[in-house]
């Protein structure tokens, strides 16, 4: 990968050397040839902007499918997590006198209420939260009510 930006480096330094005006050179002539070397730089350095954001762009994309397989490993170790907690919950209604299927169900069953509650006052919470954001950008509104009265003033 640092190969390309290395040559273009070497490239663009050859390329731009200063060859010194020719004896006789109109000036026309000379704009002409500043103009063509300010294309060039400026088609190199675009050039050179185009690989970096090839590379960052690849490397964004491996990061996010890391990401992504990280979270299906995370979301499956926490659902293999659920599952012994549900049991172990079942555990403590051994002595219930209650059938193995009836106790595994009051485990899941509790689990799952459990998971649900804190779930509801985590949304009811930012709920809250959100209701007291105020969405309107304050300082925007006041800088395009800035305007509208310096245009009133100068119209």
């Amino acid at each position: 990968m640092a190969a390309p930006i290395r040559s273009m480096t070497s490239v663009r330094e050859s390329s731009l050397q200063p060859a010194g005006p020719i004896e006789g050179e109109s000036l026309t002539h000379l704009l002409s040839r500043l103009g063509e070397d300010v294309m060039q730089l400026l088609d190199s350095k675009l050039t050179l902007l185009k690989v970096e954001l090839k590379e960052e762009a690849r490397a964004y994309l491996i990061s996010g499918i890391m990401i992504g397989v990280g979270a299906v490993i995370a979301l499956v170790g926490f659902a293999l997590l659920n599952v012994a907690v549900a049991f172990g919950v079942s555990t403590l209604f051994s002595q219930s006198g209650l059938s193995a299927a009836a106790q595994f169900a009051l485990g899941f069953v509790l689990t799952g209420v459990f998971y649900v509650v804190i779930g509801a006052v985590l949304v009811l919470a930012m709920k809250s939260r959100l209701a007291k954001v105020d969405i309107v950008p304050d300082r925007f509104v006041e800088e395009l009510r800035k305007d509208k009265q310096w245009l009133k003033n100068e119209l």
